[in-house]
């Protein structure tokens, strides 16, 4: 029930107390209080009915993420924060009210008139589907639940693939030579990118991870390295990972931290290192190499070595064999490869006997 009390300046308070809800506000006239006092009460109505509230009268969409992005515990990445920020420059001024899947029927027309690919968008409608569990889960607002995993699940009929590509290309010895060189004779290159490419080979670590390694995470008598806050789909922060370095990467690392022993291992800025190898293949004319064809590369030889899936999944950091199985091209002539030394030694048994 609402109640209303003027007082002695002219102004007049409402209170209601609606169940668990108690709200009081001082407003300039009678009917401003009623007015109040009717929105609480049907606010919450709503709450006490569904235990959600319905979003607040003339908030938007771009409010929305713009509060999601002011309570997260960590930066979103880059390609995230950008798919954020076209959310909210596309669709933002739709009011939370008026979110529906018309809205997001005509927002991915749009993204399809612009040469956006499924992946593309399957990804924006992704990355709302959870601003809005957010908004469900952490604010209490009443929104349709499903709105963008069904808004994704609609562009198959639309004849989208939101599947991406997966790549199986590795830098050829030809190139990686090509690369040094370009390198090496290059005065003003101030990044040592030759060692850094040696060791994401020998590493399988993605450019990030080994440009973060510090020193004093490096265990000189066991040979291995703590990767801090390695990548992890569920477990944004925390996610230490001690890693073995095999005796490639040990080569490298060995020399780079005699008499140190604090400060980072590279210290080089990954975005730079990034664009340094960007710049060197375009100069070279190699085509649609990417630093991180260097992990697919890594990761195929660690299989080609012998080792097992644990084996191989405890160097790269993936928690299961699908997400593994990405940077594995393993080719029919390793396979007879790694069983010719077993038939030779059965081989070699049965002369003996």
């Amino acid at each position: 029930m609402a109640t209303f009390t003027q007082l002695p300046s002219g102004n007049w308070r409402a209170q209601v107390r609606r169940g668990a809800t108690y709200k009081a506000a001082t407003l300039p006239s009678k009917r401003a209080a009623r007015d109040w006092a009717t929105a609480i009460e049907a606010h919450a109505g709503h709450k006490l009915a569904g235990g959600l509230a319905p979003p607040p009268k003339g908030s938007t969409l771009a409010d929305l993420i713009a509060k999601y992005l002011e309570t997260r515990p960590i930066e979103p990445g880059r390609t995230k924060l950008a798919t954020l920020l076209r959310l909210q420059r596309d669709i933002g001024a739709i009011s939370l009210a008026r979110l529906n899947a018309n809205v997001l029927s005509e927002f991915i027309d749009r993204r399809i008139a612009d040469k956006a690919g499924g992946v593309t968008i399957a990804g924006d409608l992704s990355t709302l589907q959870a601003v809005i569990d957010w908004a469900i889960h952490a604010r209490q607002l009443d929104l349709p639940p499903r709105l963008g995993t069904d808004a994704r699940r609609s562009l198959k009929h639309r004849q989208l693939d939101t599947r991406g590509r997966e790549r199986s290309r590795e830098p050829t010895e030809g190139e990686l030579a090509r690369l040094y060189a370009y390198w090496n004779g290059n005065e003003r290159q101030v990044i040592d990118m030759p060692t850094l490419v040696r060791f994401a080979l020998a590493s399988g670590m993605r450019l990030g991870e080994a440009c973060r390694i510090r020193i004093e995470d490096i265990d000189r008598k066991e040979r291995t390295v703590v990767i801090r806050d390695r990548k992890d789909p569920r477990r944004k922060q925390g996610n230490d990972q001690i890693v073995p370095l095999l005796d490639d990467a040990w080569a490298i690392v060995a020399p780079l931290i005699r008499r140190r022993y604090e400060g980072r291992l590279f210290e080089v800025n990954a975005a730079s290192a990034s664009v340094a190898f960007t710049r060197a293949c375009q100069a070279l004319g190699i085509i649609d190499l990417h630093f991180h064809d260097l992990r697919h590369a890594a990761t195929a030889s660690f299989f080609r070595m012998g080792l097992q899936i644990p084996q191989v999944a405890l160097l790269t950091g993936h928690k299961t064999w699908a997400m593994l199985k990405r940077y594995t091209d393993i080719k029919p002539e390793d396979v007879r490869a790694a069983i010719k030394p077993k038939a030779k030694e059965r081989h070699s048994l049965r002369v003996v006997k």
